[in-house]
């Protein structure tokens, strides 16, 4: 299910933070109350392994995120007493102690299941029985949502368990993004903070496509 120029679902999901508290925490009221944007990702299981390098790598670049008005989530289906004894497991044993940025405890599934991002290959119901068997280990993709101001969606993308995300990538979408909310102007291939954007009609494209020929 694609969420993108939609509103991120209105759902209220248990977190975790690194003091151990845990509380409630609604993406969308997060944008919508606070006016900034949200870098949602989900990642598929505690004590893992490239999981812990995503963790860290959105932490060392938590303060650009800020600097860009914009609130890092992390989010799993583990629960939030796992997620506490993982911020309490050192980097060199594998944890993600340092961590200071929430982190969902999707353990019913609820938020994942409306997003669709969970790893169910088969699902079938057996009518004598009642039991629902199904097939994938019911966790999570590497899935990724950038939400504005409004509660809007405006990027989702999706990772297979063993391919790592590019922080700096997010970074360069919420800077086209906003670009595009301050000056209305449309941000081509490979753009970055500082190059040229354009103007969205033919005469934008023509002039934009003719000064990289130069």
């Amino acid at each position: 299910m694609a969420f993108v120029g939609k509103k991120f679902p209105n759902l209220s999901v248990n977190a975790m933070n690194e003091m151990g508290d845990t509380f409630k925490l609604n993406v969308l009221e997060e944008a919508k109350n606070n006016n900034k944007k949200v870098l949602l990702f989900w990642y598929p299981k505690d004590f893992t392994f490239v999981c812990p390098t995503e963790l860290h790598a959105f932490q060392a670049a938590l303060g650009e995120f800020e600097k860009r008005n914009t609130i890092v989530i992390g989010a799993s289906c583990d629960t939030a007493e796992v997620h506490f004894a993982w911020l309490n497991t050192a980097k060199d044993n594998g944890g993600i102690e340092g961590v200071t940025y929430p982190i969902l405890a999707d353990s019913n599934r609820n938020l994942a299941s409306t997003l669709d991002i969970l790893d169910i290959t088969n699902e079938q119901y057996d009518e004598e029985t009642g039991i629902v068997t199904v097939e994938g280990d019911n966790v999570t993709y590497r899935a990724t949502y950038i939400i504005d101001e409004e509660g809007t969606v405006v990027h989702e993308s999706i990772n297979h368990m063993p391919l790592g995300r590019n922080v700096n990538e997010f970074l360069r979408l919420i800077d086209a993004y906003t670009h595009v909310q301050q000056k209305g102007e449309v941000c081509p291939a490979n753009w970055e903070e500082g190059k040229n954007a354009m103007n969205a009609n033919r005469d934008g494209v023509a002039q934009y496509l003719t000064a990289q020929l130069n």
